[in-house]
């Protein structure tokens, strides 16, 4: 994804009619032919997304919640906590052995390039250890790549080869990640913001994508009597209503903007600090003292009065207790030890996505407003997704539909201040990128006549 790491998307062109697109889309019959098998790509990437999920939450309940009570506890006990991270880090070793070296680093955003077939297992295994053993990093990344992974399958069995297979892996991706970004609109603007250097001609390669994200969230929602599949995506619930447009919500958005800009960089800068030790520990040795790290780190904020399983994984599931946190202390060391512990496991070797700390991290920051001046929890969800999604993707619009869907219904006076959070951390980070790019760039030589 342009912005987030990946792969760029091709030029923009034309073709003629009833020829080739820009990039090897076929048009005419095969093109539509394409976007059937991208609808029927929805349905199997969709069941794999679910599995990998539900084993995902399966492996955290029984470590976190069913092994603590099998020794006697009613939480994780200290050695649990740390260490869980370090037999986690252990098996991301394993892993990445594996073809694929277990996914793409974290570190440089999610991806948009095809998963071999071959590295779902790497991918796979490396995911569990990292999202089920306590490591602060998403499950977007594993989601993608094993969505695009059954994508790679389906071009086989029709025979597809370059473009055409690249689309169908896309949609693969997207079908499977739908669920965790609230259906197919945020996953419509991921393929659009990820691709927009190739203008209008972008569109006819999107379109396969698109269905299989509808496909693949109808299949996650269900229809008729039948439930579906109930895979977890990032939720709050009991949010307040949000009326009126206050002075206040749009200061707050572009003060967290800033502030969720600023972090991001500097949890960049301490991950690529993290990663340069592996020359001088190995990987085996940097994953290992990175588990041991995210442990202690989850460890003494407990002792300090913190939820050590708020500090450890993705975030997702702890938003809802981040927003109703009445005390300015815990929040603020609940960003601290997030801070340090999603930067950990960035740079030290675990496998898994980048973006849902990032938000967490946003709320959390938009939640200092209010636990200390009593801002609604609403708004503080909406900046504070907005914020922290665009600062580590840099991509706007879909953070602000992401924001948007995730506030409610009850709650679209929040989007303008949502915008000028989003518009605020992707400028600041726009701009930090376009200055490290020429600070990077040597000067140009002078001419012969100047010399």
């Amino acid at each position: 994804m342009s912005g987030t790491g990946g792969q760029q998307a091709p030029a923009a062109g034309s073709a003629p009619a009833g020829g080739t697109p820009s990039g090897g889309t076929p048009s005419g019959g095969a093109y539509l032919k394409l976007v059937g098998i991208g609808a029927a790509i929805g349905i199997p990437a969709a069941f794999a997304a679910a599995a990998f999920l539900a084993l995902v939450r399966y492996l955290q309940g029984w470590l976190w919640t069913d092994l603590p009570k099998a020794l006697g506890h009613t939480g994780p006990p200290w050695y649990l906590v740390v260490g869980l991270p370090v037999v986690g880090a252990l098996l991301v070793v394993a892993a990445r052995t594996l073809p694929g070296d277990g996914g793409h680093r974290p570190l440089v955003g999610l991806s948009a390039e095809p998963t071999a077939v071959s590295h779902a297992p790497g991918v796979l295994l490396a995911a569990l250890a990292t999202l089920g053993f306590g490591a602060v990093l998403g499950p977007e990344a594993p989601v993608i790549a094993l969505g695009s992974a059954v994508g790679m399958v389906a071009t086989r069995f029709a025979r597809l080869t370059g473009r055409p297979a690249t689309v169908l892996s896309t949609a693969g991706s997207y079908s499977a990640v739908s669920a965790l970004f609230g259906g197919p609109l945020v996953a419509g603007m991921l393929l659009l913001e990820s691709g927009l250097a190739a203008g209008t001609a972008l569109l006819p390669a999107l379109l396969p994508g698109l269905v299989a994200a509808s496909v693949g969230y109808v299949i996650f929602l269900g229809f008729g009597s039948w439930g579906g599949l109930n895979a977890p995506g990032l939720t709050v619930p009991h949010l307040p209503a949000y009326t009126g447009l206050h002075l206040y919500g749009l200061l707050v958005g572009i003060g967290v903007g800033l502030v969720a800009a600023a972090v991001t960089l500097a949890v960049r800068y301490c991950a690529r600090w993290v990663e340069g030790l592996r020359a001088r520990l190995g990987l085996a040795g940097l994953l290992a003292a990175g588990g041991l790290a995210v442990g202690l780190i989850a460890e003494l904020a407990g002792l300090a009065g913190a939820d050590p399983k708020d500090v450890l994984f993705s975030g997702q599931s702890s938003i809802p207790t981040l927003v109703a946190e009445k005390s300015v202390g815990i929040v603020l060391l609940l960003i601290v030890a997030k801070f340090l512990a999603y930067a950990v496991s960035l740079g030290c070797g675990f496998r898994g996505g980048p973006i849902f700390p990032a938000i967490f991290l946003g709320v959390a920051m938009a939640s200092l407003t209010h636990a200390g001046l009593g801002v609604s929890p609403t708004l503080a969800v909406a900046v504070g997704t907005a914020a922290g999604m665009a600062a580590q993707t840099r991509l706007l619009f879909s953070s602000l539909v992401f924001a948007a869907l995730l506030a409610g219904s009850t709650a679209t006076a929040t989007v303008p201040a949502a915008v000028l959070a989003a518009a605020t951390a992707w400028l600041a980070m726009t701009v930090v990128a376009r200055r490290q790019h020429t600070d990077a760039t040597p000067p140009a030589a002078p001419p012969a006549a100047a010399r």
